[in-house]
């Protein structure tokens, strides 16, 4: 399905629905196909934000996890969003924690899945290698359980991306940045409701980051998904919105008996 992307600025996003705001932030290599299936189920009950974060546009000063956050920030303060349910998957989620830290007013929930922050087991300095597509299809098959899902659509996708020399700096200096970026100390200050959904089969961020961020995040739980890696939202769509759906249907219930 295609989604009109609207353009406020320097921000281009996808925004369908209406309600409360459920802003979704990608990963490295993530695109909003990423968000597909979470976006048809969602946008009748929430209104579904998907800003397109600028991972390769920005100068290499600002490529960082900090400067993805500021422009999250910008985009969030642009918009006027409120009481947002906020999700990151792998490098999204490490931003999504860093601007819940920093800027915790607006958020109402936090949904992380396969979030780096902890530990990233995926991006060291021999990836990417540019122009060795079968180098490329490997790394983009172990992201799932089921090595189909990386479907020759996507690994093209991957591979234009990491075929150009300056966006491969960019991408050594956001994986560097994250793995700098720990916030194993920082967490026990997040008070919003926290939702973590992990792949059992994630060898990204694997099963004991998950664990990791349930014991350091006071106020979280932790659901695992069986034979799934390190997107669930795109391999067990089904499964991934049930979790979800009901962790959302919760705070809503939650805040009814506060008011």
């Amino acid at each position: 399905m295609e989604y009109k992307i609207h353009q406020q600025y320097k921000f281009k996003f996808i925004e369908e629905g209406n309600g409360e705001p459920l802003l979704l932030l990608h990963g490295l290599f993530g695109a909003l196909s990423n968000f597909q299936d979470l976006i048809e189920y969602f946008k009748s009950s929430y209104k579904v934000v998907v800003p397109i974060l600028p991972l390769f546009d920005l100068d290499i000063f600002h490529t960082t996890v900090s400067g993805l956050e500021k422009h999250v920030q910008k985009f969030i303060e642009a918009r006027g969003y409120n009481n947002i349910h906020l999700l990151g998957n792998s490098l999204g989620g490490h931003v999504a924690l860093v601007h819940v830290l920093k800027h915790p007013e607006k958020i109402k929930s936090l949904i992380l899945t396969g979030s780096s922050g902890l530990f990233e087991n995926g991006m060291g300095d021999t990836y990417p290698k540019r122009g060795n597509y079968e180098y490329i299809k490997t790394k983009t098959q172990v992201t799932f359980y089921d090595p189909a899902m990386a479907s020759k659509e996507l690994v093209d996708e991957v591979f234009e991306i990491t075929n150009n020399r300056i966006t491969v700096i960019k991408i050594l200096a956001l994986a560097k940045s994250a793995i700098r970026s720990n916030l194993g100390e920082e967490l026990n200050q997040i008070k919003q409701p926290t939702l973590l959904i992990w792949g059992n089969n994630d060898i990204i961020t694997p099963p004991f980051v998950g664990r990791e961020f349930n014991k350091l995040i006071p106020n979280s739980e932790l659901y695992f998904i069986d034979k799934c890696g390190h997107a669930p939202m795109m391999e067990v769509p089904g499964e991934f919105n049930v979790i979800l759906d009901k962790f959302l249907t919760k705070q809503k219930e939650l805040a009814a008996t506060v008011a």
